[in-house]
């Protein structure tokens, strides 16, 4: 495969076959050394994200880079999957094209559009074409938010093809040899109706995430909020008392990110029953016996 993209239009199947064996080889060949186009320059991580590994994760996400094989990180929200994948990208030196996946995303969001303007008609690749012409890592984020019918559209860039079909304009990309797509999802959120097709899920590998340990989490909690550890530690309290309630009265529990955001107003002044209640117990439920079931938890710890 070339150092950079290669577009074709449709036409007769080509008759020449490369082999399986040959096939993997040179999808497990080192990322390209190139600099990245200024088109995704704007997407270079520039500084390294605060990620801390709570097992082998980090290992096997760059293995699987090295032979650019689709993931899939799963867990639930805000135990930090999205940051995850922004340390790799910075580890890796790879732009990355974040796509927050919505019930009213269409393919062409993806792929792109014709668009008007004062010369005529022109084409606007979307993120998905972009990440995959110039090389990026294009995650799209709570994939099962999208229609299945949207979800389709990355089937071909998942597999050994790995080309992007770009119907209204004619056109096949073949991948750029550092293109890789990341998907995120949350399993709680699973229903008969809201869920990934096996035809989808199976053309992935997967990471599972979590929210860490106690220590680990206190850890991240009084790293990203600024609040001491003594702190952080009682507001991971709070939090696995609250995760012990998901399907007893709520839908879900307080995720590592309402911690921080409760760290974060308490290292600002404001007391910690307050903050707590504005960022732990407001948001997550209305029913008013959950509320002071939480309440309580707080007042334990604070």
């Amino acid at each position: 495969m070339p150092n950079g993209p290669v577009i074709r239009t449709y036409g007769p199947r080509r008759t020449s076959y490369t082999p399986p064996v040959a096939q993997h080889a040179a999808a497990a060949r080192p990322a390209s050394t190139g600099a990245p186009s200024d088109l995704l320059a704007p997407y270079l991580v520039r500084e390294e994200p605060y990620y801390r590994a709570v097992a082998d994760e980090v290992e096997l996400y760059e293995a699987a880079y090295s032979v650019r094989m689709p993931m899939m990180l799963k867990g639930p929200t805000g135990c930090g999957k999205t940051r995850f994948v922004e340390y790799m990208a910075w580890r890796l030196g790879k732009p990355l094209i974040t796509v927050a996946c919505n019930e009213d995303m269409t393919a062409s969001d993806l792929v792109g559009r014709f668009l008007l303007d004062a010369n005529g008609t022109r084409w606007q690749d979307g993120p998905l074409a972009v990440a995959a012409r110039h090389g990026a890592i294009c995650y799209l984020d709570e994939v099962v938010e999208a229609r299945q019918d949207t979800t389709v559209v990355i089937h071909p860039l998942t597999d050994a093809r790995r080309v992007l079909p770009l119907e209204k304009k004619g056109e096949l990309i073949e991948a750029h040899p550092d293109f890789q797509i990341v998907i995120s999802y949350n399993p709680g959120y699973q229903s008969l109706m809201k869920d990934l097709k096996q035809s989808t899920k199976q053309r992935f590998g997967a990471l599972d995430f979590n929210y860490p340990e106690h220590d680990i989490e206190a850890e991240i909690v009084a790293h990203e909020s600024g609040v001491g550890i003594e702190v952080a530690k009682n507001l991971v309290h709070i939090g696995e008392r609250a995760r012990n309630l998901k399907g007893h009265g709520l839908d879900e529990g307080l995720s590592t990110r309402m911690l921080i955001y409760a760290g974060s107003l308490i290292a600002n002044g404001v007391a910690p029953l307050a903050a707590c209640r504005v960022t732990l117990v407001r948001p997550i439920t209305d029913d008013p016996d959950m509320r002071d079931a939480l309440d309580s938890a707080v007042t334990t710890y604070f």
